[in-house]
Parts: C-alpha cells; sequence; structure tokens
C-alpha cells in the first residue's frame, strides 16, 4: 500500500478512520506492514460536525484497492513544459473550478494553505526587495496544486540564499527589481504563522516538474489558465462551459488516450472501485475491443444478407451497394467477399472476382464456397487465355483450379484438353501459337 497517501488521508480524517481500517483491514499482509508507521501519523481532526462515518467505512473498506499503486497499469507519460501554445493543446486548460463558484474569500485562504505543498511551483510579483531577499505576491500556481489565488493577498520571500547568482553580478538580489514576474518553488510552509517561502534554486525542484525553469519570466510565459482565470474574472458572460468549449484541447479526438497515458492508467485494463468489475477478472472477450469487432461482424453479415435478397431479385446494383457497405464495416469479412465475389464474376469481371475469392481464403482457408466459387472462376480464366492464345498460361490457371477441387470435371477436361494441343504443336512441329513458342523456347534454353 502507498503509505505515503494512506498517512495523508489519516491525518485529514483523524484517528476514527485509523480505527475503522484496523477492524475492515486486518487480514491484509499490505496493511500491517504498515500499521506501525500510521500509528505515528498527526491527526488535524475536522471536528466531529464535520466526520462522515459513511465516507471513512468506504475508504476503510476500499483500501486495498485505493491505497495500492497496482491501478497504475501503464507507464506515466513525462510531464512537459508548463506552457504549450493554445494551437498545441492536448486537453482543456481550464481556469480553477473555484473561481466559478461562491466560495467565502477566507475559506478560500485556508484550503490554500492546507492543501499548498513543498515543491509546489508558483508564479508571484516581486513587491519589496531587502538586503536578505524579496518578497513576492502570489498570483497562480504554475505545477501541481492548481487554485485560484491572485485576490488571496498571499505573501511568500525568497531568501538570497535560494537565489542564484547571476552573470557577473556579485549581489543576486541586483538581477530583480519591483514589478518582475517570477516563477519560483514552494520551499516551507508555516501553516500556523501562514508563512511560505519560495526558492529559485534548480536543485530544489525534484520529480517530474524537473524540466520546468525558474526565475525572472515575461507576461507571456505565464501559465495558460491563469490567462483564462484573469479572463473569466472580467467577464461574468465566460462560463465555465463557454471557455470549455473554446479551448482547442477539448476538441481533441484522443484527449482521453492523452490523459490516460499522462497519469499511467492503461485503457485496456482500466481499474475499478468495484471488486466484480476489477479487470483482471474479466475474460479477454468481455473487452470492449473484442466485443466491438464482434458487433461489426454481425453489422457486416446483415449487408451481405441484405445484398444476397438484392442479387436474387436482378437487382444488382443495390447488391453490390450491400457488398461495399459491409466491406466497409468489416474489411475482411468473408462472406461478403465471396457474394462481392460472386457478383462480380457473374458480370464477367473476372479479375476482381479472383481478387476477393483470394482473400477470403487468406481469411479462412477452408471456406467451402470461396474455393468452390474461386475454382470455377479460375476455369474462365483459362478460356478466356486460350482465346488470347496464351496457352501455357490458362494451363498453369487450370493446374490451380484442380488444386482447389480435384474432383471439378469441368477442369480436368479442360486441362486434358490443352495438354493435348500443347503435346500435338510438339509432335506435328507445325507453327505454334506464341505462348507456347516462347515456352519452348526456354525450356530448350535450360
Amino acid at each position: 500500500m502507498d503509505r505515503d497517501l494512506l498517512r495523508q488521508c489519516l491525518t485529514y480524517h483523524g484517528e476514527s478512520l485509523f480505527s475503522t481500517l484496523k477492524c475492515e483491514q486486518t487480514e491484509n499482509p499490505d496493511f500491517q506492514a504498515v500499521v506501525a508507521d500510521l500509528c505515528k501519523a498527526p491527526y488535524e481532526g475536522n471536528g466531529e460536525e464535520q466526520s462522515s462515518p459513511l465516507v471513512e467505512q468506504f475508504i476503510a473498506r476500499k483500501a486495498d484497492i485505493l491505497f495500492s499503486p497496482s491501478w497504475k497499469t501503464a507507464t506515466p507519460k513525462e510531464e512537459e513544459e508548463p506552457r504549450q501554445e493554445e494551437a498545441a493543446e492536448a486537453y482543456a486548460v481550464m481556469p480553477p473550478l473555484e473561481l466559478f463558484m461562491e466560495v467565502p474569500f477566507e475559506e478560500r485562504r485556508t484550503m490554500l494553505y492546507r492543501d499548498l505543498e513543498r515543491g509546489d511551483i508558483v508564479v508571484g510579483r516581486i513587491n519589496n526587495v531587502r538586503e536578505y531577499g524579496f518578497f513576492l505576491t502570489l498570483i497562480c500556481m504554475a505545477g501541481g496544486l492548481n487554485r485560484d489565488i491572485e485576490d488571496l493577498e498571499l505573501s511568500a520571500l525568497c531568501h538570497i540564499k535560494e537565489i542564484p547568482s547571476a552573470g557577473s553580478h556579485d549581489d543576486p538580489l541586483s538581477y530583480y527589481q519591483i514589478g518582475d514576474f517570477i516563477r519560483a518553488v514552494v520551499k516551507d510552509i508555516d501553516r500556523y504563522q501562514e508563512k511560505i517561502t519560495v526558492s529559485l534554486l534548480q536543485a530544489s525542484i525534484s520529480g517530474r516538474s524537473d524540466c520546468i525553469q525558474l526565475g525572472v519570466v515575461t507576461r507571456e510565459e505565464l501559465p495558460v489558465q491563469y490567462d483564462r482565470s484573469v479572463c473569466a474574472a472580467s467577464d461574468f458572460s465566460k462560463t465555465y462551459e463557454r471557455i470549455l468549449r473554446g479551448c482547442h484541447g477539448y476538441h481533441n479526438p484522443c484527449v482521453v488516450d492523452y490523459l490516460l497515458e499522462n497519469i499511467g492508467v492503461s485503457d485496456v485494463h482500466p481499474p475499478s472501485m468495484m471488486r466484480g468489475l476489477q479487470s483482471q477478472l474479466f475474460a479477454k472477450e468481455d473487452f470492449a475491443s473484442v466485443i466491438r469487432k464482434k458487433q461489426s461482424v454481425s453489422w457486416a453479415l446483415k449487408c451481405v444478407k441484405a445484398g444476397v435478397g438484392h442479387f436474387k431479385q436482378g437487382r444488382h446494383v443495390e447488391a453490390m451497394n450491400e457488398y461495399n457497405k459491409a466491406l466497409d464495416i468489416d474489411t475482411n469479412n468473408v462472406e461478403a467477399l465471396v457474394a462481392r465475389g460472386a457478383l462480380y464474376a457473374n458480370k464477367g469481371v473476372i479479375l476482381k472476382a479472383i481478387s476477393d475469392f483470394e482473400l477470403a481464403l487468406e481469411t479462412c482457408p477452408d471456406h467451402r464456397n470461396a474455393k468452390k466459387y474461386l475454382c470455377q472462376t479460375l476455369v474462365e480464366r483459362g478460356k478466356q487465355l486460350e482465346e488470347q492464345e496464351k496457352l501455357v498460361t490458362a494451363e498453369g490457371v487450370y493446374r490451380r483450379a484442380l488444386s482447389l477441387d480435384d474432383a471439378n470435371p469441368e477442369a480436368q477436361e479442360a486441362l486434358r484438353k490443352i495438354t493435348e494441343t500443347i503435346q500435338r504443336w510438339r509432335r506435328k512441329g507445325k507453327r505454334k501459337p506464341k505462348a507456347v513458342r516462347a515456352a519452348l523456347r526456354n525450356c530448350v534454353s535450360s
């Protein structure tokens, strides 16, 4: 179980949750392995009026799932630069939700101090420079936590020892001026005194945010969500839905796949809080991709059936449309390929008919009608080649037809006749058809 995450949950919910956990997870060896450390967790307490026994009971019963890292079934995608051009948004970047809610000022400020953590990235404006550092008025978050903070009157100190030297300046502070926008990382938080200290040292960043550059930023480099927050705050017609629909990322057809990849959740084996829906309990044929394929096959077969009905009524154009529709739905549908091949053969389009029958046999080598119709169509193709005096090629086509159905009387008779014709020309030495002469020359030269 994720020890840190479990400790955070206990810190918030209090000792009553810990007691419930010990009852519900008493036989869970993963919980027993961390229970000694959890006994030392500090409890903030929310007051009796805010406690929720139902929530605590749910957490306790589902703890082995909620706090297990195994739900992450894929490797999380590396975090990109915090600022992206709007045209390249992979998902909708929205202002903080509380901007659209009526949350009291003091409550928002208290929640921010409660939830802010070391390592969070913030952006502020310098309001005072002293010999020991400078003070920032925080205006927005730029990584990790995303909150509406510009009007909360939050101040943060960046001590001189947390400022890297810039170029040839002996005094690191000489590089900074009042009014500069600064991107910094939260170094420490005093929740009781409501004091925040930040750092500009890259070494203070850890984990997936280490690609973020700290220091002075321009107005254009501020996070996209901040720009949209300012816009929403100044125009009451900018509702959450209107801003959402105006984001480029909202219209990205791959947004779900992108977000799943970012947090490391596999779309093939999705997690679930319901034990009966745990992905490992499902058979392969129960997943959406397999079910979707079955649905496509069923739909395609309905189109084939409709096409056969049109064909029997002599409506060949409508029949062809249905067969093509079936193959659009299911590219390798054997019945659709066989039916379309039969229609091509009936119309005398021999080569297309042969192609469809061969594709059908590639998918289903033992398909009875595909073999039968291909054999018959090859015999017709052999006759065409005979008329063009391509006797040797025709002979090969007849042999191929017999390899599919060695009992086909028409193919047997055609092969017998063409074999006798070729042998007769050879014995008599008369002028041979062009194809036979070329074939004999090749035999002699070899």
